[in-house]
């Protein structure tokens, strides 16, 4: 199965959004950091979607669920990366 260059780009501008907003969450939960990445989940859910809804009222650029999906993806394997650190 091919991936369209496209998820690609989704999938890699998740990667240090997933990144920061862990690192943002575990500035404020220091003693917590399983608590944080479940934190920083959250935003990376909701920017990833709320871009494409964004796209899909506007009529500005193109909406697809599965851009969302390889943004979430993308940090995911971001807070993964950060994660190890934080232990």
């Amino acid at each position: 199965m091919k991936i369209a260059p496209d998820k690609w780009k989704h999938f890699f501008a998740g990667i240090p959004m997933g990144a920061v907003l862990l690192g943002f969450c575990a500035y404020m939960i220091p003693s917590a950091p399983i608590k944080a990445a479940a934190l920083a989940l959250i935003p990376v859910v909701g920017i990833s979607y709320g871009f494409e809804l964004f796209s899909k009222i506007t009529g500005k650029g193109h909406y697809d669920v599965m851009d969302a999906f390889a943004s979430i993806l993308g940090g995911m394997v971001g807070i993964g990366a950060v994660l190890p650190f934080l232990l």
